[in-house]
């Protein structure tokens, strides 16, 4: 059994972190000790540095709650995790989409602009043009 200052060492997360996936009943203590602190053991470890992972792949709380519940059943159908790296997958690509026509935008204007001494700037009259 660890403390929380053990699991956190352990998992790379940090205490606070800890505590909030255990009050959102994401990942809970084995128990606690006899003044009161959070113990976790290695199936809770195991578990932190799974979210932990999934969190780094930009996986939202709800969605690791559900591949989690995923990896603890044994009996589960890979489709499953499949389909929801598949829909994540999309949604970054979508992001990738989006941040690379803000980065071309902000290029053009960028280049347009003289960078000189006069008042003149098309980036600020880019940002202050209404899109409809």
């Amino acid at each position: 059994m660890y403390t929380i200052g053990t699991a956190a060492k352990k998992t790379g997360l940090p205490t606070k972190t800890i505590r909030y996936y255990a009050d959102i009943n994401l990942v809970a203590p084995e128990g606690r000790s006899a003044k009161g602190y959070r113990l976790y053991d290695d199936t809770a470890l195991k578990h932190l540095i799974f979210i932990r992972r999934a969190r780094a792949f930009g996986f939202s709380v709800d969605v690791c709650r559900t591949l989690l519940a995923l990896y603890t059943d044994k009996t589960r159908s890979s489709k499953n995790v499949k389909a929801i790296a598949l829909d994540h997958l999309a949604e970054i690509d979508a992001k990738l989409a989006e941040l690379q026509t803000l980065r071309d935008e902000l290029a053009h204007v960028a280049h347009s602009c003289a960078g000189d001494t006069r008042a003149d700037c098309p980036i600020l009259s880019s940002l202050a043009q209404d899109e409809d």
